[in-house]
């Protein structure tokens, strides 16, 4: 029987004869690439895989924007209204930005729009604590004014973040700004409601904000048919 302690120790011992000699400025011609390879390797610490980066977590992305002022929003803010809900929601709301009324409370959708959403997510079956609720920008503009590029350029990245964190399988966004920046369009919000849109393996449903309704009562039905699409593709078991 051989003896495989004695074994090793004679190819590790070849082993570094050959590398010796290659050192020393030697050929070896006699073996092939991959025995020298094999041979010249032996003994050596093998190679670490690469470290594989944690998915980020709500409350990791939270830290990480941490007291922000990566744009000229945060000089007139109250609080930074993050997003919420469930971490592990199937459907996303995405607004805009916060108003008075959510700068104050540091929470998304709590004034009269965001009563208007919460009568939206009932309608379809679902409570507002099933879902996940957030905007495009973190904190409110001034006057409730629609996010500049500069603003929606500083807050997107977490908001995808946040996306990609909570996992859903639809994403609901409010109003044009919500629309454009999820589907990386100019498109207008008429010509891209009332259909998906497909975003990396995303479902993605445009329809009108609940502030734009309030001063439109006329497009509720607009939204409501946006919202039958949305029930027919949602699995509520």
């Amino acid at each position: 029987m051989v003896d495989r302690g004695a074994l090793l120790e004679l190819i590790d011992e070849s082993a570094r004869s050959l590398r010796h000699l290659a050192q020393a400025g030697a050929r070896i011609r006699s073996l092939a690439p991959e025995a020298r390879a094999v041979l010249e390797g032996w003994g050596r610490e093998p190679p670490r895989p690469a470290a594989v980066a944690a998915p980020s977590t709500l409350a990791a992305i939270r830290e990480d924007i941490g007291e922000c002022t990566r744009c000229k929003l945060s000089r007139s803010r109250t609080h930074i209204v993050f997003g919420q809900g469930d971490p592990r929601a199937r459907l996303v709301f995405i607004g805009e930005g916060p108003g008075q009324d959510e700068d104050l409370a540091g929470e998304p959708f709590v004034g009269a729009a965001g009563q208007l959403l919460t009568k939206i997510v009932e309608a379809i079956r679902l409570r507002r604590e099933d879902v996940y609720i957030a905007n495009v920008v973190k904190c409110r503009p001034p006057g409730n004014r629609l996010p500049e590029a500069d603003e929606i350029a500083a807050c997107e990245p977490f908001l995808r973040r946040q996306i990609a964190a909570i996992r859903p399988l639809f994403v609901c966004t409010l109003g044009a700004c919500a629309t454009q920046t999820l589907l990386r369009t100019n498109a207008p919000i008429s010509r891209l409601r009332g259909r998906f849109h497909d975003v990396d393996g995303l479902q993605v449903l445009p329809t009108f904000h609940p502030a734009y309704l309030l001063r439109n009562p006329e497009q509720k039905r607009a939204v409501w048919d946006d919202m039958k699409l949305l029930m027919k593709a949602y699995p509520y078991a």
